[in-house]
């Protein structure tokens, strides 16, 4: 015996097989979020530094971590990173904040041009690849600095520079006064 349809078992039915079909994707999308996020290493500003100085941070290239210590270590602050592509990309070492900027341009390096040579000049801006702050360090062309492609934190997409959430380098750069030590690690 056949069980007529009726609109109501048709729509139920529409919607369980459009559900399941979609679930794939949810979950796809969900382990995608899981890889971008980062997996922090607390750290220790005594692993690092004699003392705090005026203020320190260690950023983390494997955990994809920025540890922020104020001079008295009253203040300890972390924040997600974005962080160079590939280990050519990376340097690791003490270096200090030289310079700090509010509405950065950019101008791409020769090697940056030489791997793509559409590269060009930006002036500050909602394209801007260096956001909306920028604190230059002792390193020439290193810097921490924000981005607007918020997609880029938590993973593996500079050309060298240590990258945060526009809202966080705000935040870091109000904190962090020049002369701030800084070790990447």
């Amino acid at each position: 015996m056949s069980t007529p349809i009726n609109r109501r078992g048709a729509l139920i039915s529409g919607l369980a097989m459009a559900g399941s079909l979609a679930m794939p994707t949810v979950l796809r999308a969900q382990d995608a979020t899981r890889r971008n996020t980062s997996s922090f290493v607390a750290q220790d500003w005594r692993d690092h530094f004699d003392t705090l100085g005026v203020a320190t941070i260690v950023a983390d290239t494997s955990s994809r971590a920025l540890s922020y210590w104020n001079a008295d270590g009253t203040d300890y602050r972390v924040y997600p990173t974005s962080v160079p592509m590939s280990e050519e990309l990376t340097k690791r070492g003490y270096t200090k904040i030289v310079r700090k900027k509010v509405g950065p341009d950019w101008t791409p390096t020769a090697s940056m041009v030489k791997r793509f040579p559409h590269y060009k000049y930006m002036p500050p801006g909602p394209d801007n690849p260096l956001g909306t702050h920028a604190m230059y360090l002792s390193w020439p062309a290193y810097l921490i600095h924000g981005t607007h492609d918020t997609r880029k934190i938590g993973r593996q997409s500079s050309d060298g520079c240590i990258g945060l959430y526009n809202a966080k380098i705000e935040e870091l750069f109000a904190l962090c006064p020049i002369g701030t030590q800084v070790r990447i690690i």
